[in-house]
């Protein structure tokens, strides 16, 4: 069996929820039942079962067609269910988790403990926990005398996990970009409505989101998360060496937010999950305290050149194509 590509699916499934689960880590996980692949599943938002539940939920349905089941959304239940009604499907189940399965019950319950409940056969594990209330989990799983093999594609998962660790250590700030494969970044709206609902959602997720002065008397914007499920806007800091904005425009009359104006860039990571955005200009002027570039690429047909990514000083750790049109590529320092 190819552990590298079961792995691989893990990690490709959580990098489409890289930002959206903060406080948690981005993590994902894959069930192989005797060499077939049943689930491939992410942990989606704090507060909503793991990607193990996820997984092993999907991975019961393609062999118990259980209404019941397919309609509980909450972790605890869904745990509950497994656990009474698994009739030893998972003793021939296989499962690839990115991190570490938590032994803490927080929010949701220990999805160590659950493995160990429905007796899984054995777990392939990517990068071990950093957090001290949530590891253990390995070791509950070797007490129970399940298989357990770590460092599967151990490098990917880190990178993965790179933001988490960030921001449980100080803070994590990235810089959002939008731009054509040329490297335009003027004219409006440049990309399409998938990757502005995507970084409405991310916004919802935020503590702090840092804009230029320049861009808020020349664009008037809101910043806001209306195109998300939920609105949830985060707080502004305006960089700036001059306070006279106009009032009137729309990001300063969001309820519930606090706007900041201040010229100090060291205020941007007073905050422990943080984005900026704006153009080169402010990338330039801050790339000292970035972490990760974050571009919205969208797609330019017949171009004579394409931007050089390594013009901007940032590696590429992974992209995926959000659709046709756009691409989400994450660079880091």
């Amino acid at each position: 069996m190819n552990k590298n590509k079961f792995m691989q699916l893990a990690i490709q499934k959580a990098w489409k929820y890289q930002f959206l689960t903060y406080p948690n880590p981005a993590v994902g996980a894959t069930v192989v039942r005797k060499g077939k692949l049943l689930s491939v599943e992410a942990h989606q938002k704090a507060g909503m079962p793991h990607a193990e539940v996820l997984a092993l939920k999907e991975a019961y349905l393609t062999h118990y067609k259980n209404l019941e089941l397919k309609n509980i959304k909450n972790s605890l239940d869904i745990h509950n269910y497994l656990i009474k009604n698994h009739k030893d499907f998972f003793k021939d189940c296989e499962i690839f988790v990115t991190l570490e399965p938590c032994n803490h019950i927080g929010k949701t319950p220990a999805c160590a403990i659950l493995l160990e409940a429905i007796g899984i056969k054995k777990v392939y594990i990517g990068t071990l926990d950093c957090n001290n209330e949530a590891t253990g989990g390995l070791k509950r799983l070797q007490e129970a005398k399940i298989e357990v093999e770590i460092d599967v594609c151990k490098e990917q998962t880190d990178a993965l996990l790179y933001p988490f660790k960030k921001w449980q250590q100080d803070s994590f700030v990235f810089f959002k970009l939008a731009m054509r494969e040329d490297g335009t970044i003027e004219g409006g709206y440049i990309t399409t409505q998938d990757s502005l609902k995507l970084v409405h959602e991310i916004r919802n997720n935020l503590e702090l989101l840092v804009i230029g002065g320049k861009t808020v008397r020349t664009d008037r914007p809101t910043l806001d998360s209306r195109f998300s499920i939920i609105n949830n806007p985060p707080d502004i800091l305006i960089l700036s060496n001059r306070d006279d904005f106009d009032k009137t425009i729309p990001l300063f009359t969001v309820p519930n937010r606090s706007v900041v104006i201040s010229n100090n860039i060291n205020k941007i990571r007073d905050k422990n999950f943080v984005m900026v955005e704006g153009g080169y200009n402010l990338l330039e002027s801050i790339k000292t305290q970035i972490d990760y570039l974050v571009i919205f690429l969208s797609k330019r047909i017949n171009l004579d050149k394409k931007i050089d990514l390594n013009q901007l000083e940032f590696q590429e750790v992974y992209r995926y194509k959000i659709n046709d049109d756009d691409t989400i590529i994450f660079l880091k320092k």
